[in-house]
C-alpha cells in the first residue's frame, strides 16, 4: 500500500511542543488548506480543509522556534488514524498527518536570525523512532517557488595539486 500526503497550508494556531518519555520532541500543528473554484452558476466558491499534523525530533523544535499562527508551511508525510475514548466513554477518532518533512514557505522577517530558517536539513540518522520505527526524515532541498529568495552557499575554494591526492 502507498500512503503519502503533501499539503500546503497556514497554521491555525501556534505550535504545541512537548517531549516524549524517550526525550524526543513532538510538535502538534493545525493546518488550514483552502481551494477556490468556480461554481456551476459562475460564482466563486471556496472550501477549507482543516487537519492536524505531528512533527518529531529536530523538525518539531525548528517548527516551534520559527512558526506562529498564520505561518505558511508545506508538509509531506503519511495519513494516520488516531482513536481514543473521551471522558464520557464514547469512542472518537480523527485523521492526522505524521510529517516526514517540512518546508517553511514564508519569507524571513526582519526579526529572525540568519541560521537556516527556510532551509532546514535534518541529518540522516535523525529519526522519529519513538513514534514510528526507522522512519528517517529526508533531507530538504533549497526552497524554490514564486516567493523564493536566492539561495547562496558559502563554500570555501580548496586548491589541491595532483601530488597531494592520496589515490
Amino acid at each position: 500500500m502507498y500512503n503519502k500526503v503533501i499539503i500546503i497550508g497556514n497554521l491555525t494556531r501556534d505550535v504545541e511542543l512537548r517531549y516524549l518519555p524517550s526525550g524526543s520532541a513532538l510538535a502538534t500543528i493545525g493546518l488550514a488548506s483552502n481551494r477556490r473554484y468556480k461554481k456551476q452558476d459562475g460564482s466563486q466558491g471556496e472550501e477549507v480543509c482543516f487537519v492536524d499534523a505531528k512533527l518529531f525530533g529536530r523538525a518539531a523544535e525548528v517548527a516551534n522556534q520559527y512558526l506562529r499562527k498564520g505561518s505558511k508551511i508545506l508538509i509531506e508525510g503519511r495519513l494516520t488514524l488516531e482513536s481514543w475514548t473521551d471522558q464520557t466513554g464514547s469512542k472518537k477518532s480523527k485523521h492526522t498527518i505524521t510529517a516526514e518533512s517540512m518546508q517553511m514557505l514564508d519569507g524571513k522577517s526582519s526579526s529572525t536570525q540568519d541560521d537556516g530558517y527556510q532551509n532546514y536539513e535534518p541529518s540522516h540518522n535523525e529519526s522519529n523512532s519513538s513514534y514510528a520505527q526507522n522512519n528517517h526524515l529526508p533531507k530538504q532541498a533549497p526552497q524554490g517557488g514564486m516567493n523564493a529568495q536566492k539561495y547562496e552557499q558559502n563554500i570555501p575554494e580548496i586548491n589541491i595539486d595532483d601530488d597531494e591526492i592520496p589515490f
